[in-house]
């Protein structure tokens, strides 16, 4: 009875610590928080579900009718019940489509800020606690790397996709060029954080006395090191996601990012543009308010996580 106990006990208190931590308190205190996470976590829902919450789909060619092009929301004069947001120039319902191309956005956003924090972990722990000629050679590369914008890398790295690609075959990788394109200018902060972390770090006892027993110098930094640098690098993670997803819409609506026919919400914008001023607003403020109300809340998140992380605020 004692062994089987004992893992309840085990998950107990740790929900136990979860509930009367500094953080929870934090994060039950700002009203401003809380809406965030539930306008964060309504998204990704609407996301994950999007094929049983959308009321058509909007990738269907059989089911969209070019007769139901740019009509107007329901409840404006003209607008069809059927669909909520109005319908676009092709006649695909606005509603689904921003359900649609959330998942999308958020799909390179995640992938993105992963690839960028996993190799950029892993380089700010090898400089830091190597030091010498490997830390000066990997912050030189970083500080190369700054001088480059985001967009400016995209377009080089699409650019050199079309070369090798051509525009045909390009489409069937283009999400994972924007993946790659966007990680590889998000690394960087990843890096420059985890080397400072780290250095602070690999002057302290514990690290000492695992040399002192012979650990070798990679398990040092994955076992020991790593777990307490992980803080900062999760701030980091959470205001990327939402410059991600900036990056991505930027580059949909600039027309390097996903093709019309999977629309992201940079894409849905780019769309929506070339009727805004004959009065089709509908089809480019929706998801223009959808991607601002989501990386707006990814923010908040991701400033609370901040000050709430930080011991000197507390």
């Amino acid at each position: 009875m004692t062994e089987m106990a004992s893992p309840r006990t085990a998950a107990t208190s740790r929900i136990a610590r979860l509930l009367d931590s500094d953080i929870l308190h934090s994060f039950l205190r700002s009203k401003v928080t809380i809406a965030a996470a539930f306008l964060t976590l309504l998204f990704f829902a609407g996301a994950i579900f999007a094929p049983i919450v959308a009321p058509h789909d909007p990738f269907d060619l059989a089911g969209i009718s070019i007769l139901d092009a740019r009509l107007p929301p329901a409840w404006m004069e003209g607008g069809d019940a059927r669909f909520l947001l109005g319908t676009d120039d092709q006649g695909r319902d606005v509603f689904s489509a921003i359900l649609y191309g959330s998942r999308i956005s958020l799909a390179v956003g995640f992938m993105s800020v992963i690839l960028a924090a996993t190799v950029g972990i892993l380089l700010g722990l090898t400089a830091g606690y190597m030091g010498g000629r490997i830390d000066a050679f990997i912050m030189r590369i970083a500080e190369v790397q700054l001088t480059f914008p985001a967009i400016l890398i995209a377009l080089l790295i699409d650019g050199a996709a079309r070369g090798i690609f051509g525009n045909l075959d390009r489409e069937k990788y283009v999400f994972w060029i924007l993946v790659f394109s966007i990680s590889l200018s998000l690394w960087v902060q990843f890096a420059r954080t985890v080397r400072g972390s780290t250095l602070v770090e690999r002057g302290k006892e514990y690290v000492q006395a695992a040399r002192l027993i012979g650990i070798p110098p990679f398990l040092i930094m994955i076992r020991h090191v790593l777990p307490n640098v992980l803080g900062p690098a999760l701030v980091i993670a959470t205001i990327n996601l939402a410059l991600a997803i900036i990056t991505e819409a930027t580059l949909s609506f600039l027309g390097v990012g996903v093709p019309p026919t999977q629309p992201s919400l940079g894409t849905l914008i780019r769309i929506g543009n070339d009727f805004l001023f004959s009065g089709e607003w509908w089809i480019a403020i929706f998801p223009g308010a959808a991607l601002a109300l989501l990386v707006l809340a990814v923010n908040l998140l991701g400033d609370w996580l901040r000050d709430a992380l930080n011991p000197k605020l507390r």
